[in-house]
Formats: C-alpha cells, structure tokens, sequence
C-alpha cells in the first residue's frame, strides 16, 4: 500500500514539474518577444540585458562592481 501512495507523490511532484517547465518556455519565449519589439524600436537588447542584471543586484554590490570597474578601467588607460 505504501508503494502507491509513494509513486503518487512521485507522479503528481512530476506534473507539477512539468507545468512549471511549460510556463517557463512560455515565459521565456514571451520575454524574448518583448526583446524583439525593443529592439524594433531602436533600443540595443545587449544593454537592456545588463540594465536588468544591474538592476537586480543589491546597491552595495552595484556599487563595489562600478568602483572596481572604474579601477582597471583606469588602470587600463580607458
């Protein structure tokens, strides 16, 4: 009896992980949609990219990383 109840748990933790892996292809294809039509408009995705990275990161750290890259940048002469 054990044994079934077990492989249910198994069978629903399984769907339950492929819905999520659906939304994120939906999720995924949508969000490069809206990277196409920035782009349409003249925007550069490659930097939209690091605009949301930057801003994801806590300010502390944004900040470390632009003083650090302001470093060898200087240190490069650029």
């Amino acid at each position: 009896m054990s044994y079934e109840i077990k492989a249910e748990y198994l069978r629903v933790f399984i769907e339950r992980i492929e819905r999520q892996e659906e939304e994120k292809k939906q999720t995924s294809e949508y969000i490069r949609d809206i990277y196409r039509e920035a782009k349409g408009q003249g925007y550069d995705t490659k930097i939209l990219k690091q605009i949301i990275r930057l801003r994801r990161m806590e300010k502390a750290a944004r900040d470390e990383e632009d003083a650090l890259l302001d470093t060898y940048k200087v240190a490069l002469g650029l």
